[in-house]
């Protein structure tokens, strides 16, 4: 069994997007840690007001499946659905191994 690690960006084409992103984030970010499986669940503002960072950590791949069937039938996905998602997704075994190949992931 492996931890499923994604990190990335959510880039805002304008201020609209980073509106619908403030307005939804709080709702997201409790559903999500309220997962079975979540680890982890980060989404933080960076110095760009258009560019969030996004970390999280699920305990397996079904953890992950299953929060990303969550989130794709949620209002956070209406609601952000047309911004730019830069993620990679990592998957790392339990005992401290080496990731496995991280895959990129473009919305």
């Amino acid at each position: 069994m492996s931890d499923v690690r994604l990190s990335g960006l959510l880039v805002c084409a304008g201020e609209r997007e980073a509106r619908a992103i403030e307005e939804h984030l709080a709702q997201h970010v409790a559903l999500t840690r309220a997962e079975p499986g979540c680890l982890a669940f980060d989404v933080t503002a960076t110095a760009d007001p258009l560019v969030w960072r996004v970390d999280e950590r699920f305990r397996d791949e079904t953890a992950f499946a299953a929060h990303q069937a969550r989130t794709a039938a949620s209002t956070w996905a209406r609601a952000t659905a047309g911004i730019e998602r830069r993620y990679t997704v990592h998957r790392l075994d339990n005992d401290g191994g080496t990731p496995g190949t991280p895959k990129a992931r473009r919305r």
